[in-house]
């Protein structure tokens, strides 16, 4: 039986399935601290028993990493613009997308893919409508419905109606006209979603953190290879041009020998201020009429619902996300991956102390300090400290870039009127990201943030909110990708 999600729900629904024993970031061994983990299963024919289909996420990873593609559950289509042989789109033809997750940055996803002249067909949410997001504005699968329509209507000067909607993400993965996927769920389906998308043969926009947790991570960076499909993680910083110079500067030395990089990621926000004031019970309410909370957890242990626990905020809860660290951390830690020339890699030491809220649901770190160590000696520090950003440090200068907006200090200033010589490192030029990932998918070339870049990048994070878990230093084999010195924690 493949541990992969199908169009067949778990008896009872998503809600009643076997809780193991929890399983951390890395996803091998327990620890309590990061709840409970399941994955989806299907029933096979004849089976009736759940005790036939309870599984662990780790057996989805073991699973999903080995099976070849006709094995599992999801065939595999050919999309109706790949006819240019090969399986490759066709050039010369739109590219057809469907938009899974359509929240508020899905939605900011969705809208910019046809800006730029994909031909959006299809919408999925778990939600028909909700005004209870924060920042204000009312997103789901109907509002974006609305959006598509009015977008292709004005553009054909008459009435379009051609965009249609899915609660169940994998009913969208099964239409063959569908070249590609934009994913904006909460990062606990993150995973899932991309397996599953790489399995039925599309091409993915996966909103960062790419994954959440460590074997996640591996297990979409098998199914893409393996699949032969392009991802692009949301990593959206990388693609701007002072970033790419900056990090330029760094790898050919304009600032001498690279001995540390300082991660700024403050926890000032108001949002941030109103996460850490809630350390009360949240009030049980009755599940809104249009959302189906039960899909929503989906591979999360069940929980009651309140409005506190979705829409925006369900990253500050460890089951589903990552809180600040894979927030802004998965930016800006993704820069200095980067700078350092580590997008295969990763530190080899971590260290890393925090608070959190002592009661109520929410439970990621604030006023953190972390220090990680990469082999070729270069130390990252951070802090909860402002501004957003991070600094290069050399043995003859430093460059600080600031998160958002990617403006540029340095010293001595004189850094920042340099030229890149033709014949030194090269990071070339993002046309924007979005536009980055549609060109990749009609050139089959790497994305500026593929599925490698993206998976390691939020390894790093979660591998800081471990030690914070633990209190203990951790050494971590980035080949092996195994903490080596903590069982526990492994």
């Amino acid at each position: 039986m493949d541990c992969i999600p199908e169009g067949v729900r778990p008896r009872g629904g998503w809600g009643t399935m076997n809780r193991e024993p929890a399983r951390a970031r890395v996803g091998r061994t327990a620890a309590d601290a990061f709840g409970p983990r399941r994955c989806i299963v299907f029933l096979a024919e004849g089976e009736s028993s759940m005790s036939q289909i309870r599984s662990t996420r780790r057996r989805f990873i073991r699973q999903a990493v080995g099976a070849s593609a006709g094995a599992l559950a999801f065939p595999y289509f050919v999309p109706a613009t790949s006819l240019g042989g090969n399986g490759r789109t066709a050039p010369s033809e739109r590219i057809v997308m469907g938009c899974i997750g359509v929240g508020g940055q899905g939605t900011h996803n969705m809208r910019r893919f046809m800006e730029l002249g994909a031909q959006v067909v299809a919408v999925c949410d778990v939600e028909t409508s909700s005004n209870l997001y924060y920042g204000g504005g009312t997103f789901g699968r109907e509002p974006a419905r609305e959006i598509v329509d009015k977008f292709y209507a004005e553009k054909k000067a008459g009435e379009y109606k051609g965009c249609e909607v899915y609660k169940d993400f994998r009913e969208l993965l099964k239409r063959p006209d569908i070249d590609a996927v934009s994913i904006g769920t909460p990062d606990h389906w993150h995973g899932l979603i991309c397996v599953a998308a790489a399995e039925a043969g599309k091409d993915i926009y996966c909103e960062k953190p790419l994954v959440n947790s460590v074997a996640e991570g591996r297990a979409v960076c098998e199914a893409v290879r393996r699949n032969r499909r392009v991802l692009q993680t949301g990593s959206h910083e990388r693609s701007g041009d002072n970033s790419r110079f900056a990090c330029e500067l760094v790898r050919n030395g304009r600032i001498g020998r690279l001995h540390t990089i300082e991660i700024n990621l403050p926890c000032s926000d108001p949002h941030h201020k109103d996460v850490m004031s809630q350390t009360g019970p949240q009030p049980e309410v009755p599940v809104p009429e249009g959302l189906d909370y039960d899909f929503w957890l989906g591979p999360v242990p069940k929980a009651p619902y309140t409005p506190r626990r979705v829409h925006f905020w369900w990253r500050f809860i460890l089951a589903c996300g990552g809180g600040e660290m894979t927030d802004r951390g998965a930016h800006i830690i993704d820069l200095a991956q980067l700078g350092n020339g580590s997008d295969d890699t990763g530190p080899v030491t971590f260290q890393a102390r925090g608070t959190r809220p002592a009661s109520g649901i929410y439970d990621t770190f604030f006023n953190y300090e972390f220090e990680n160590v990469y082999a070729n000696g270069v130390r990252m520090i951070g802090s909860s400290r402002e501004p957003r950003g991070l600094k290069f440090i050399g043995t003859d200068g430093w460059i600080f870039i600031h998160i958002h907006g990617a403006k540029l200090e340095a010293e001595p200033a004189s850094l920042l009127e340099e030229k890149i010589d033709d014949h030194e490192l090269r990071l070339g030029r993002s046309p924007g990201h979005h536009q980055n990932f549609l060109d990749c998918v009609r050139s089959r070339r790497q994305p500026v943030a593929h599925a490698e870049i993206g998976h390691r990048t939020a390894t790093i994070c979660h591998l800081n909110n471990i030690a914070m878990l633990t209190g203990r230093k951790l050494v971590w084999d980035p080949t092996a990708e195994r903490i080596t010195n903590d069982p526990e924690a492994d």
